[in-house]
């Protein structure tokens, strides 16, 4: 999926909701250029795409497809390594936008609460399509060993700014709160497709930390 690709699947989202019009053009413009920013290695417009994929391939099983659109467009909007209120900012920029539009104010409220569970991936809610968007996000953790190891270069350049003892010190206590979950995954495709492969992946980060 091209830069287009990702704009033009916007502009479908919002026409559905008769929004499609310059609020919804500046507003993937923006998007677009947050997720472009030089500082973003990882959380980047491919990892967006990465996400968009997913939805599609599994929208399916997804109940409130549009309500997860929305809440992956904007869920890394604000990623800024030095700043821990990232999925706070984020999910505001996404209320704020959903409010002008006149989205439905539950559906607000999910699009809100989606984005705030990517802080510590847990599905309060109990509700699968958040499970789903959950397991979206964390794909890369079960993907090809070369991949993963990308990834973990991608994510230490996100976080440059910290030394390394201090950054492998956070990295070990993201790595061992996944660990030592009974599932990384939520849903059971994603535990069946993933769930073996993201664990030796974690392991072996852990072991070279």
């Amino acid at each position: 999926m091209q830069i287009n690709e990702i704009r033009e699947y916007w502009l479908l989202l919002n026409s559905r909701h008769g929004s499609a019009g310059p609020l919804a053009t500046d507003t993937v413009n923006r998007i677009l250029a947050q997720y472009g920013a030089e500082d973003r290695y990882y959380h980047n417009t491919r990892h967006l795409t990465d996400l968009i994929c997913l939805q599609q391939q599994y929208a399916p099983f997804i109940v409130d497809n549009d309500s997860l659109l929305f809440a992956i467009y904007f869920h890394d909007l604000v990623c800024k390594a030095s700043q821990h209120d990232n999925e706070e900012k984020s999910a505001q920029e996404a209320l704020r936008f959903l409010k002008k539009i006149g989205y439905p104010e539950e559906k607000q409220q999910k699009v809100y609460a989606f984005i705030m569970a990517t802080k510590g991936h847990q599905n309060p809610l109990a509700d699968p399509d958040l499970d789903y968007f959950l397991d979206f996000d964390l794909h890369i953790l079960g993907a090809s060993p070369s991949l993963y190891d990308a990834y973990t270069k991608q994510v230490r350049k996100e976080y440059s700014r910290y030394p390394s003892f201090f950054y492998k010190k956070g990295r070990k206590r993201v790595l061992q709160h996944f660990l030592g979950q009974t599932c990384i995954y939520h849903t059971a495709a994603f535990r069946e497709k993933y769930e073996k492969r993201a664990r030796e992946n974690m392991e072996r980060e852990l072991e070279g930390l």
